[in-house]
């Protein structure tokens, strides 16, 4: 079955497509790969959080989640105020 394992930085990322037997999980796919784990604070599939062993299916996106650089009200707060200014 076919997978696709996703690693996101600001202004750039790295996609890879796999091949992989029924019955891998997300973690299978993550040790195979050798993306940078050093960054990773958690995975989602398709941006559901997922486990270590959850079984992927046909299709599945995985993505490999940061720890937010910013609070998401606080960057709308600063942008609306941006745009106000302007």
């Amino acid at each position: 079955m076919r997978v696709q394992v996703i690693q996101a930085w600001p202004r750039r990322h790295r996609s890879v497509d796999l091949d992989v037997p029924q019955g891998t999980t997300v973690g299978d796919v993550v040790n195979s790969i050798g993306l940078d784990p050093e960054s990773v604070t958690g995975y989602a599939v398709f941006g559901e959080r997922a486990a270590f062993d959850r079984l992927l299916q046909e299709g599945d996106r995985v993505e490999m989640l940061r720890e937010l650089q910013m609070d998401p009200k606080e960057a709308r707060r600063r942008r609306a105020t941006q745009a106000k200014g302007r």
